[in-house]
């Protein structure tokens, strides 16, 4: 029981370190907006993801209160937009993803103060990153290890469904590469053909007229 203990204990404390290494969903970025012009940030991300972003005009630089506003959009890789939102200094957007591939999350200054750069704090976060664990806790009656246990769990499950998503891009792209090759190698046999007919019907043009010319 001691040492079952200890175990517990050990992954407790390696936990942090584990989901940090193994599997990363939270991400911090600090974007310098331009006076004019748009600052974006793209995310690959599979289907079936919950997302979380809280973002917000930095004070630095500028007085209270006279914070410059920005404009915000969020889109799927298909188009679709996802979030919008003008004239803010701060804000939220939250989703689960549909479509696999690169969600772009967009902003620029909208406000009237347009000859000031601005910075903008994104707080960006996606699967067990984004998860309430706190209300978990609450729900299921857990805390202190076993919580942690649960935390590791989850975030083992979210590179394992990862591991697969990279698996299947990784067969069609090596599918579409397959056929891309099989119809270049059709193409190359097509042209050498009619090259080849190309020639031909030359040489006897030039027999023909050398013939008519009484040359040979």
């Amino acid at each position: 029981m001691r040492r079952r203990s200890a175990v517990l204990l050990r992954l407790a404390v390696l936990l942090p370190l584990l989901l940090l290494t193994v599997a990363p969903g939270a991400a911090g970025v600090w974007l310098n907006l331009p006076a004019s012009g748009t600052k974006c940030v793209s995310e690959e991300i599979q289907p079936n993801v919950v997302v979380l972003a809280d973002y917000a005009v930095v004070h630095e630089g500028h007085a209270e209160g006279g914070l410059p506003t920005i404009a915000a959009k969020v889109t799927s890789p298909y188009g679709n937009t996802l979030h919008h939102k003008e004239h803010v200094t701060a804000g939220q957007f939250a989703f689960t993803t549909t479509e696999a591939g690169n969600y772009l999350a967009c902003f620029w200054i909208d406000s009237g103060d347009k000859g000031v750069d601005t910075s903008v704090s994104l707080d960006w976060k996606i699967g067990i990153a984004a998860k309430d664990w706190d209300s978990v806790a609450k729900k299921e009656k857990i805390e202190g290890v076993e919580l942690e246990l649960t935390k590791l769990e989850a975030a083992v499950q979210a590179i394992h469904e990862n591991l697969l998503y990279l698996k299947s891009r990784e067969a069609e792209m090596r599918e579409v590469s397959e056929r891309t090759n099989a119809r270049v190698a059709w193409f190359s046999i097509m042209s050498l053909g009619v090259c080849i007919v190309v020639s031909i019907l030359q040489l006897w043009h030039l027999k023909s007229y050398f013939q008519k010319k009484k040359l040979i």
